[in-house]
């Protein structure tokens, strides 16, 4: 029963905002609270749990979200932007500008989430965009789909690297790695031409108080200087991420994760961007503040509301009914990685997060691996590939990652389906289809 209330929740969802014209964060509290009460959770704990499941993700991105915009602010206001812009398409061609974004997202993919990674260098797409005459449309979704190939299949983002903990790979991550980014490459390409051909047109809402205007600055800064709020966090999260991988001394390890956790690094970079103003730093970066903070409000309540959605379907009996199928429909060889692709599909498309929909489809699927005939490491590493490819498919509104494209874009919702979503499911569809194609090269030779 609980699968087509699921079902029809998530249509709600669309529905509600595209067909009905309600609010997305109305959309999402009803569909929350009508799973709740069809599935039979305990009416005077609904509340709560929806309340706790905003609360949790918003613990989780919220802080992120805000100093995010700080920065972005703090790249236009300072030039920063600019002089990256700058930089980035010198090395590229003005001619590849959707290509280069996605390359950029898909580096910066690896150790950052991709919220992040988005949130950071979204005032660099409307300069990209800008500078090269290319539609914004085009840029964003380029840059959102090279970060999206990397954060599902590429550890040390928690996705993969908890799904490969989970099946056994704790001792071969350099092995999910490496396959990890021949898998991604596909989905990388296909994020630039999908980019450039249904997203040239999209009706983006420009934010009035973002007067965008390359020239406002007199002189820009340094490039090292420029590339430092970008660089920074992502370095220190890099190095805290590999540090849990290399098994470094404990009290390395808790100060290298301090330092390379979002907060403290977006702090970080923004403390060091004080060089960027020579002229009133303190000034500056205080009206960074004031201004990063008023454009992040309305993402945030939309990112708390997938939060409270997700936490629903947590509190079901979702993942006991999944598990029990498989258990008794056992199969083996490529079947089984269809399966598992199926599977964190249903999860993320069900829940909304990537990281949740492996961690379950993984933890579900450990059981079953010696019966699969999955114990070699290769094997298994296409396994965390192929549940990877699934947890893509796909983001919609109950995604905050659909949120803080659409939102940092300015897309519509209708078009951010029309695009993000489909993209996102396409990439899944493409990076299943590999995974399945080195299956069967592996094993015919």
């Amino acid at each position: 029963m609980i699968i087509p209330v699921v079902f029809l929740a998530i249509v709600f969802i669309i529905l509600s905002s595209t067909w009905f014209k309600l609010h997305p964060l109305l959309g999402l509290l009803l569909a929350a609270l009508g799973v709740g009460i069809f599935a039979g959770l305990p009416i005077d704990k609904l509340t709560d749990t929806i309340g706790k499941g905003f609360g949790e993700l918003m613990s989780k991105i919220g802080l992120m979200v805000i100093l995010g915009c700080v920065i972005g602010a703090i790249l236009d206001k300072s030039g920063a932007a600019i002089k990256v812009a700058d930089i980035i398409l010198k090395l590229f061609g003005e001619k590849y500008p959707a290509l280069a974004m996605s390359v950029i997202g898909a580096i910066v993919g690896i150790p950052v989430f991709c919220d992040s990674g988005f949130i950071i260098l979204a005032k660099l797409n409307k300069i990209v965009a800008k500078k090269t005459n290319r539609p914004l449309g085009t840029i964003a979704i380029a840059l959102s789909g090279g970060l999206f190939a990397t954060h599902t299949l590429v550890p040390p983002t928690p996705g993969p690297l908890s799904a490969a903990g989970n099946l056994n790979l704790s001792h071969h991550v350099g092995l999910v790695i490496l396959i990890g980014l021949v898998v991604s490459v596909p989905s990388l390409f296909l994020s630039t031409w999908f980019a450039k051909n249904y997203a040239r047109n999209l009706n983006i809402i420009e934010d009035k108080e973002d007067n965008l205007n390359v020239a406002h600055v007199s002189k820009l800064p340094a490039g090292w200087k420029a590339f430092m709020p970008i660089i920074l966090p992502i370095i220190l999260i890099t190095v805290a991420s590999f540090g849990k991988i290399l098994h470094l001394d404990e009290s390395l390890t808790k100060w290298l994760n301090f330092l390379g956790s979002p907060l403290v690094s977006f702090l970080i970079a923004i403390f060091f961007s004080f060089s960027l103003f020579p002229e009133k730093p303190f000034e500056k970066i205080f009206a960074c503040f004031k201004s990063g903070i008023e454009h992040c409000g309305t993402t945030l309540v939309l990112v708390g509301a997938g939060g409270a959605f997700g936490a629903v379907l947590k509190e079901t009996p979702l993942k006991d009914i999944v598990s029990d199928w498989l258990m008794a429909n056992q199969t083996s060889g490529i079947v089984f990685l269809l399966i598992a692709f199926l599977v964190a599909a249903f999860f993320k498309t069900a829940q909304g997060s990537t990281t949740t929909a492996m961690v379950l489809t993984s933890g579900i699927l450990a059981p079953l691996l010696v019966a699969m005939g999955f114990t070699e490491p290769f094997d298994l590493t296409l396994l965390v590939m192929a549940i990877g490819s699934g947890a893509m498919t796909v983001s919609h509104s109950n995604d905050a990652w659909f949120w803080v494209v659409s939102q940092f874009t300015g897309l519509t919702q209708a078009d951010a389906y029309k695009t993000h979503t489909i993209l996102t499911g396409l990439q899944g569809v493409v990076s299943i289809i590999t995974v399945c194609v080195i299956y069967l090269l592996y094993h015919a030779f």
